[in-house]
Protein backbone atom coordinates (compact mmCIF):
# COMPACT_ATOMS: atom_id res chain seq x y z
CA UNK A 1 0.00 0.00 0.00
CA UNK A 2 1.01 3.63 -0.45
CA UNK A 3 1.82 4.80 3.07
CA UNK A 4 2.43 8.35 1.88
CA UNK A 5 -1.16 8.43 0.61
CA UNK A 6 -2.38 6.98 3.90
CA UNK A 7 -0.47 9.54 5.95
CA UNK A 8 -1.73 12.41 3.80
CA UNK A 9 -5.30 11.36 4.63
CA UNK A 10 -4.47 10.72 8.29
CA UNK A 11 -2.81 14.14 8.66
CA UNK A 12 -5.90 15.81 7.23
CA UNK A 13 -8.15 14.05 9.78
CA UNK A 14 -5.90 14.52 12.82
CA UNK A 15 -5.31 18.22 12.17
CA UNK A 16 -8.92 19.14 12.92
CA UNK A 17 -10.02 20.03 16.45
CA UNK A 18 -12.98 17.69 16.79
CA UNK A 19 -13.71 17.11 20.45
CA UNK A 20 -17.27 15.85 20.84
CA UNK A 21 -18.61 19.31 21.68
CA UNK A 22 -16.68 21.05 18.89
CA UNK A 23 -19.55 20.44 16.51
CA UNK A 24 -18.03 22.33 13.59
CA UNK A 25 -14.85 20.27 13.82
CA UNK A 26 -16.76 16.98 13.99
CA UNK A 27 -18.75 18.08 10.95
CA UNK A 28 -15.51 18.91 9.13
CA UNK A 29 -14.13 15.41 9.77
CA UNK A 30 -17.46 13.96 8.63
CA UNK A 31 -17.16 15.97 5.42
CA UNK A 32 -13.64 14.68 4.77
CA UNK A 33 -14.70 11.07 5.28
CA UNK A 34 -17.83 11.54 3.16
CA UNK A 35 -15.69 12.79 0.28
CA UNK A 36 -13.27 9.88 0.51
CA UNK A 37 -16.11 7.34 0.47
CA UNK A 38 -17.87 9.01 -2.42
CA UNK A 39 -14.64 8.69 -4.40
CA UNK A 40 -15.08 4.92 -3.92
CA UNK A 41 -18.53 5.14 -5.47
CA UNK A 42 -20.33 4.22 -2.23
CA UNK A 43 -23.58 5.75 -1.04
CA UNK A 44 -22.99 8.30 1.74
CA UNK A 45 -25.82 9.66 3.88
CA UNK A 46 -25.42 12.33 6.54
CA UNK A 47 -27.47 11.50 9.65
CA UNK A 48 -28.95 14.27 11.79
CA UNK A 49 -28.59 13.24 15.43
CA UNK A 50 -29.94 16.44 16.92
CA UNK A 51 -28.59 19.91 17.75
CA UNK A 52 -26.33 18.72 20.58
CA UNK A 53 -24.20 16.41 18.41
CA UNK A 54 -22.39 16.61 15.12
CA UNK A 55 -23.61 14.61 12.14
CA UNK A 56 -23.32 10.87 11.78
CA UNK A 57 -22.39 9.18 8.51
CA UNK A 58 -23.87 6.01 7.03
CA UNK A 59 -21.91 4.54 4.11
CA UNK A 60 -23.20 1.55 2.12
CA UNK A 61 -22.31 -0.37 -1.01
CA UNK A 62 -25.96 -1.42 -1.49
CA UNK A 63 -28.31 1.51 -0.86
CA UNK A 64 -31.70 0.45 0.37
CA UNK A 65 -30.52 -2.91 1.72
CA UNK A 66 -32.70 -4.23 4.55
CA UNK A 67 -29.94 -6.44 5.96
CA UNK A 68 -26.16 -6.16 6.19
CA UNK A 69 -23.57 -8.92 6.29
CA UNK A 70 -21.33 -6.66 8.36
CA UNK A 71 -21.61 -3.32 10.13
CA UNK A 72 -18.26 -1.55 10.51
CA UNK A 73 -18.23 1.11 13.23
CA UNK A 74 -15.97 4.08 13.96
CA UNK A 75 -16.28 7.49 15.60
CA UNK A 76 -15.49 10.95 14.29
CA UNK A 77 -14.87 12.74 17.61
CA UNK A 78 -11.98 12.99 20.08
CA UNK A 79 -11.74 14.01 23.74
CA UNK A 80 -9.51 17.04 23.10
CA UNK A 81 -10.54 20.72 23.41
CA UNK A 82 -10.20 23.35 20.75
CA UNK A 83 -6.61 24.53 20.37
CA UNK A 84 -5.06 21.07 20.82
CA UNK A 85 -4.11 20.76 17.15
CA UNK A 86 -2.24 24.07 17.28
CA UNK A 87 -0.24 22.78 20.27
CA UNK A 88 0.60 19.35 18.87
CA UNK A 89 -0.46 18.72 15.26
CA UNK A 90 0.09 15.47 13.40
CA UNK A 91 3.70 14.33 13.36
CA UNK A 92 5.61 11.12 12.77
CA UNK A 93 9.03 9.58 13.19
CA UNK A 94 10.48 6.34 11.88
CA UNK A 95 8.21 4.10 13.96
CA UNK A 96 5.23 6.06 15.25
CA UNK A 97 2.71 8.75 14.33
CA UNK A 98 1.37 11.25 16.87
CA UNK A 99 -1.40 13.79 17.28
CA UNK A 100 -4.84 14.15 18.86
CA UNK A 101 -6.96 11.15 17.92
CA UNK A 102 -4.26 9.56 15.76
CA UNK A 103 -5.11 6.11 17.12
CA UNK A 104 -8.44 6.90 18.83
CA UNK A 105 -9.62 6.72 16.23
CA UNK A 106 -8.70 8.49 13.01
CA UNK A 107 -6.50 5.59 11.91
CA UNK A 108 -9.39 3.23 12.62
CA UNK A 109 -11.63 5.20 10.27
CA UNK A 110 -8.97 4.89 7.58
CA UNK A 111 -8.50 1.16 8.26
CA UNK A 112 -12.11 0.63 7.23
CA UNK A 113 -11.70 2.73 4.09
CA UNK A 114 -8.43 1.08 3.04
CA UNK A 115 -9.73 -2.43 3.75
CA UNK A 116 -12.65 -1.76 1.42
CA UNK A 117 -10.45 -0.09 -1.21
CA UNK A 118 -8.58 -3.37 -1.62
CA UNK A 119 -11.55 -5.72 -1.22
CA UNK A 120 -11.96 -7.88 -4.32
CA UNK A 121 -14.89 -6.87 -6.58
CA UNK A 122 -16.58 -10.25 -6.14
CA UNK A 123 -16.77 -9.69 -2.36
CA UNK A 124 -18.05 -6.14 -2.80
CA UNK A 125 -20.77 -7.52 -5.06
CA UNK A 126 -21.57 -10.50 -2.83
CA UNK A 127 -21.67 -8.74 0.53
CA UNK A 128 -23.97 -6.06 1.84
CA UNK A 129 -21.72 -3.76 3.89
CA UNK A 130 -22.57 -0.77 6.08
CA UNK A 131 -20.17 1.67 7.73
CA UNK A 132 -21.46 3.83 10.59
CA UNK A 133 -19.43 6.79 11.87
CA UNK A 134 -20.84 8.56 14.90
CA UNK A 135 -19.99 11.98 16.37
CA UNK A 136 -20.25 11.44 20.13
CA UNK A 137 -18.64 8.14 21.14
CA UNK A 138 -16.26 9.86 23.53
CA UNK A 139 -19.16 11.11 25.65
CA UNK A 140 -21.01 7.79 25.69
CA UNK A 141 -22.76 7.85 22.28
CA UNK A 142 -25.75 9.38 24.05
CA UNK A 143 -27.20 10.78 20.82
CA UNK A 144 -26.07 8.01 18.45
CA UNK A 145 -26.30 4.65 20.21
CA UNK A 146 -29.94 4.11 19.25
CA UNK A 147 -29.12 4.77 15.58
CA UNK A 148 -26.16 2.38 15.66
CA UNK A 149 -28.24 -0.16 17.54
CA UNK A 150 -30.91 -0.17 14.86
CA UNK A 151 -28.24 -0.75 12.20
CA UNK A 152 -26.72 -3.55 14.28
CA UNK A 153 -30.08 -5.33 14.54
CA UNK A 154 -30.07 -5.55 10.73
CA UNK A 155 -26.49 -6.92 10.63
CA UNK A 156 -25.04 -10.42 10.90
CA UNK A 157 -21.95 -9.18 12.74
CA UNK A 158 -20.45 -5.92 13.98
CA UNK A 159 -16.76 -5.04 13.76
CA UNK A 160 -15.69 -1.95 15.69
CA UNK A 161 -12.42 -0.47 14.49
CA UNK A 162 -11.03 1.16 17.61
CA UNK A 163 -7.26 0.71 17.94
CA UNK A 164 -5.73 -2.66 18.72
CA UNK A 165 -4.08 -2.75 22.15
CA UNK A 166 -0.41 -1.88 22.62
CA UNK A 167 0.53 -5.60 22.50
CA UNK A 168 -1.49 -6.06 19.29
CA UNK A 169 -4.48 -7.75 20.94
CA UNK A 170 -8.00 -7.34 19.64
CA UNK A 171 -10.87 -6.79 22.07
CA UNK A 172 -13.34 -9.55 22.93
CA UNK A 173 -14.94 -7.94 26.00
CA UNK A 174 -15.25 -4.48 27.53
CA UNK A 175 -16.43 -3.23 30.87
CA UNK A 176 -19.77 -1.51 30.98
CA UNK A 177 -19.83 2.04 32.21
CA UNK A 178 -22.28 4.50 33.71
CA UNK A 179 -21.91 8.17 34.52
CA UNK A 180 -23.78 10.22 37.11
CA UNK A 181 -23.84 13.82 38.33
CA UNK A 182 -24.58 14.42 42.01
CA UNK A 183 -25.75 17.74 43.45
CA UNK A 184 -25.76 18.51 47.17
CA UNK A 185 -27.99 21.34 48.39
CA UNK A 186 -27.48 22.59 51.96
CA UNK A 187 -27.84 25.83 53.92
CA UNK A 188 -25.35 28.70 53.82
CA UNK A 189 -24.21 30.46 57.01
CA UNK A 190 -21.30 32.54 58.32
CA UNK A 191 -18.65 30.03 59.37
CA UNK A 192 -17.43 32.25 62.21
CA UNK A 193 -20.54 33.93 63.64
CA UNK A 194 -23.27 31.29 63.23
CA UNK A 195 -21.91 28.03 61.86
CA UNK A 196 -24.63 26.12 63.66
CA UNK A 197 -27.19 27.61 61.26
CA UNK A 198 -25.43 26.15 58.25
CA UNK A 199 -25.68 22.74 56.65
CA UNK A 200 -22.53 21.98 54.67
CA UNK A 201 -23.03 20.58 51.20
CA UNK A 202 -19.29 19.83 51.05
CA UNK A 203 -19.43 17.76 54.24
CA UNK A 204 -22.30 15.80 52.71
CA UNK A 205 -20.21 15.33 49.56
CA UNK A 206 -17.30 14.02 51.64
CA UNK A 207 -19.57 11.53 53.38
CA UNK A 208 -20.97 10.52 50.00
CA UNK A 209 -17.51 9.79 48.55
CA UNK A 210 -16.80 7.26 51.29
CA UNK A 211 -20.23 5.62 51.07
CA UNK A 212 -20.17 5.46 47.27
CA UNK A 213 -16.65 4.01 47.15
CA UNK A 214 -17.89 1.21 49.42
CA UNK A 215 -20.35 0.07 46.73
CA UNK A 216 -17.49 -1.31 44.64
CA UNK A 217 -16.69 -5.01 44.37
CA UNK A 218 -13.00 -5.60 43.51
CA UNK A 219 -13.51 -9.35 43.12
CA UNK A 220 -16.04 -8.76 40.33
CA UNK A 221 -14.16 -5.78 38.90
CA UNK A 222 -16.88 -3.27 39.82
CA UNK A 223 -15.39 0.15 40.48
CA UNK A 224 -16.84 3.55 41.38
CA UNK A 225 -14.77 6.70 41.00
CA UNK A 226 -15.78 10.24 41.91
CA UNK A 227 -13.37 12.08 39.67
CA UNK A 228 -14.61 15.69 39.65
CA UNK A 229 -15.87 17.74 42.62
CA UNK A 230 -16.70 21.40 43.17
CA UNK A 231 -18.50 23.54 45.71
CA UNK A 232 -18.47 26.43 48.10
CA UNK A 233 -17.87 30.15 47.62
CA UNK A 234 -15.46 31.23 50.38
CA UNK A 235 -13.57 29.68 53.28
CA UNK A 236 -15.67 31.58 55.86
CA UNK A 237 -19.03 30.46 54.44
CA UNK A 238 -20.70 27.17 55.22
CA UNK A 239 -21.26 25.92 51.64
CA UNK A 240 -24.82 25.44 50.51
CA UNK A 241 -23.95 23.81 47.18
CA UNK A 242 -21.57 21.15 45.90
CA UNK A 243 -21.40 18.83 42.91
CA UNK A 244 -19.60 15.63 41.99
CA UNK A 245 -19.19 13.49 38.87
CA UNK A 246 -19.19 9.71 39.27
CA UNK A 247 -17.87 7.00 36.91
CA UNK A 248 -18.98 3.37 37.38
CA UNK A 249 -17.37 0.38 35.59
CA UNK A 250 -18.54 -3.25 35.62
CA UNK A 251 -17.98 -6.59 33.83
CA UNK A 252 -21.44 -7.93 34.71
CA UNK A 253 -24.61 -6.05 33.79
CA UNK A 254 -26.26 -7.40 36.95
CA UNK A 255 -23.63 -5.46 38.88
CA UNK A 256 -24.80 -2.27 37.20
CA UNK A 257 -28.36 -2.98 38.34
CA UNK A 258 -27.14 -3.55 41.91
CA UNK A 259 -25.00 -0.41 42.00
CA UNK A 260 -27.68 1.75 40.40
CA UNK A 261 -30.28 0.56 42.91
CA UNK A 262 -28.05 1.01 45.98
CA UNK A 263 -26.71 4.35 44.75
CA UNK A 264 -30.25 5.66 44.23
CA UNK A 265 -31.25 4.52 47.72
CA UNK A 266 -28.20 6.18 49.31
CA UNK A 267 -28.86 9.49 47.58
CA UNK A 268 -32.54 9.43 48.45
CA UNK A 269 -31.65 8.82 52.09
CA UNK A 270 -29.02 11.58 52.00
CA UNK A 271 -25.59 11.83 53.56
CA UNK A 272 -26.13 14.65 56.09
CA UNK A 273 -29.21 15.94 57.86
CA UNK A 274 -30.95 18.76 55.99
CA UNK A 275 -28.72 18.43 52.92
CA UNK A 276 -30.57 17.18 49.85
CA UNK A 277 -28.77 14.96 47.36
CA UNK A 278 -29.93 14.82 43.73
CA UNK A 279 -28.66 12.00 41.50
CA UNK A 280 -28.73 12.49 37.72
CA UNK A 281 -27.74 9.63 35.35
CA UNK A 282 -25.90 11.08 32.33
CA UNK A 283 -24.77 8.03 30.32
CA UNK A 284 -24.74 4.25 30.31
CA UNK A 285 -23.01 1.57 28.25
CA UNK A 286 -23.77 -2.08 29.02
CA UNK A 287 -20.90 -4.53 29.43
CA UNK A 288 -19.66 -6.24 26.27
CA UNK A 289 -19.38 -10.00 26.80
CA UNK A 290 -18.42 -12.74 24.34
CA UNK A 291 -21.51 -14.83 23.52
CA UNK A 292 -21.43 -18.27 21.87
CA UNK A 293 -22.00 -16.62 18.47
CA UNK A 294 -19.19 -14.18 19.20
CA UNK A 295 -16.89 -17.12 19.93
CA UNK A 296 -17.57 -18.33 16.41
CA UNK A 297 -16.69 -14.90 15.01
CA UNK A 298 -13.47 -14.95 17.05
CA UNK A 299 -12.53 -18.25 15.42
CA UNK A 300 -13.11 -16.73 11.98
CA UNK A 301 -10.84 -13.78 12.89
CA UNK A 302 -8.15 -16.13 14.19
CA UNK A 303 -8.25 -18.08 10.93
CA UNK A 304 -7.98 -14.83 8.96
CA UNK A 305 -4.97 -13.89 11.07
CA UNK A 306 -3.28 -17.18 10.22
CA UNK A 307 -3.94 -16.64 6.52
CA UNK A 308 -2.48 -13.12 6.64
CA UNK A 309 0.40 -13.92 8.99
CA UNK A 310 -0.96 -11.56 11.65
CA UNK A 311 -0.93 -13.05 15.19
CA UNK A 312 -4.36 -12.71 16.80
CA UNK A 313 -4.65 -12.47 20.57
CA UNK A 314 -7.52 -11.19 22.68
CA UNK A 315 -7.99 -8.90 25.65
CA UNK A 316 -10.86 -7.88 27.88
CA UNK A 317 -10.46 -4.17 28.61
CA UNK A 318 -11.88 -1.65 31.04
CA UNK A 319 -12.75 1.13 28.60
CA UNK A 320 -16.08 1.23 26.80
CA UNK A 321 -16.86 1.69 23.10
CA UNK A 322 -19.81 1.37 20.73
CA UNK A 323 -19.16 -2.39 20.82
CA UNK A 324 -20.77 -2.42 24.27
CA UNK A 325 -24.11 -1.30 22.86
CA UNK A 326 -24.19 -3.67 19.90
CA UNK A 327 -23.03 -6.70 21.90
CA UNK A 328 -25.77 -6.07 24.47
CA UNK A 329 -28.30 -6.41 21.64
CA UNK A 330 -27.09 -9.97 21.06
CA UNK A 331 -25.25 -9.17 17.81
CA UNK A 332 -21.86 -10.93 17.50
CA UNK A 333 -19.44 -8.04 18.05
CA UNK A 334 -15.67 -7.70 18.20
CA UNK A 335 -13.46 -4.65 18.56
CA UNK A 336 -9.89 -3.48 18.07
CA UNK A 337 -9.66 -3.71 14.27
CA UNK A 338 -7.65 -0.51 13.95
CA UNK A 339 -3.84 -0.37 13.91
CA UNK A 340 -1.89 -0.80 17.14
CA UNK A 341 -1.85 2.26 19.36
CA UNK A 342 -1.78 3.43 22.96
CA UNK A 343 -1.77 6.52 25.15
CA UNK A 344 -5.40 7.23 24.29
CA UNK A 345 -6.91 10.47 25.68
CA UNK A 346 -3.47 11.89 26.49
CA UNK A 347 -0.64 13.85 24.84
CA UNK A 348 1.29 10.55 24.72
CA UNK A 349 -1.14 9.00 22.21
CA UNK A 350 0.64 7.21 19.38
CA UNK A 351 0.11 4.90 16.40
CA UNK A 352 2.54 2.10 15.49
CA UNK A 353 3.36 2.63 11.81
CA UNK A 354 4.45 -0.97 11.24
CA UNK A 355 0.97 -2.18 12.24
CA UNK A 356 -1.00 -0.17 9.68
CA UNK A 357 -0.66 -2.38 6.61
CA UNK A 358 -1.02 -5.77 8.41
CA UNK A 359 -4.14 -4.63 10.26
CA UNK A 360 -5.74 -3.41 7.06
CA UNK A 361 -5.05 -6.82 5.51
CA UNK A 362 -6.50 -8.57 8.56
CA UNK A 363 -9.72 -6.55 8.47
CA UNK A 364 -10.05 -7.07 4.71
CA UNK A 365 -9.59 -10.85 5.11
CA UNK A 366 -12.19 -10.98 7.90
CA UNK A 367 -14.73 -9.12 5.75
CA UNK A 368 -14.01 -11.38 2.76
CA UNK A 369 -14.49 -14.47 4.98
CA UNK A 370 -18.02 -13.56 6.00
Amino acid sequence: MDLNHYFAELRQLVNVDCGTHTLAGVAEVAGIMAGLWREQGWQVDKVDLGPQAGPGLLVTNKPGASQYDVLLVGHLDTVFPEGTVAQRPFSQDDTRAYGPGVSDMKSGLLNILWAIRGLAPEHQQRLSIAVAMNPDEETGSVHSHQWIGELAKRSRVVLVCEAARADGSLVKARKGMAGYHLHFSGVAAHAGNEPEKGRSAITALAQAVLAINALGNPELGTTLNIGVVSGGSAANVVPDSATAELDVRFWDNNEYQRVNSQLSALCQQGFLDEVTTTLKPVNHKPAMAASADTQGLMALVEQAGQQEGVPVTWQAVGGGSDANHTAALGIPTLDGFGPVGAGFHSPAEYLEIASIEPRIRLLRRVIASL
